[in-house]
């Protein structure tokens, strides 16, 4: 996570506590990979914003080609009231497998299931490691301090496989095929 120390990120996506139950999971795909029946929700379908109204993003997501690249690895995301104190949401459902400080910030951290986790930063935990929850269930607070100080903000993250991924790819929904024309190919009588 951009702005904790070396080993830091680590600390926030190890478990530490064993989970009580699996998160529901249902049959989709992934941004960048295929999912088995069992896999997480699909983009767009079961994924919210973990702030409401929806956030403006004031930081998107910029990492390099490499996971070593330097970049911001999540978005910020400015509340509608640039004030601490509001609610911060499950993206989708799964289990809480981190609910404390790190470096000085608040951080939850929850995994989907099928390799997805999401990160949110700075929040007073409201939830415990362990914790099954749902797409909009409340993890705590948004706290104060972040990378949009003075004025509040939430650095939301995603990882799929173990790999930094732009959090918004699980908001968009999955669009259609769309079937084009082959160029010279038309309808010939026989």
């Amino acid at each position: 996570m951009a702005g904790l120390p070396d080993g830091a990120a680590a600390a926030v996506n190890a478990p530490t506590a064993p989970a009580a139950a699996a998160p529901p999971q249902r049959s989709a795909r992934v941004p960048g990979r295929a999912g088995p029946p069992g896999a997480a929700p699909a983009p767009g379908h079961g994924w919210r914003w973990p702030l409401a109204p929806v956030p403006r993003v004031a930081r998107p997501f910029d990492v390099g080609p490499f996971p070593w690249s330097p970049g911001h690895r999540g978005v910020d995301l400015r509340p509608a009231s640039a004030a601490p104190g509001a609610p911060v949401l499950a993206a989708g459902p799964g289990v809480v497998r981190f609910a404390g400080v790190v470096a000085g910030r608040g951080v939850v951290s929850v995994d989907h299931g099928s390799g997805i986790r999401t990160t949110y930063e700075p929040v007073t935990a409201g939830v415990r490691a362990g914790a099954v929850v749902a797409a909009g269930q409340p993890l705590g607070t948004l706290a104060a301090g972040g990378h949009c100080t003075p004025d509040a903000c939430l650095h939301w993250g995603a990882i799929v496989d173990d790999r930094y991924v732009d959090p918004l790819t699980l908001l968009r929904p999955r669009e259609p095929p769309v079937l084009l024309p082959v160029p010279g190919a038309g309808i010939r009588a026989g």
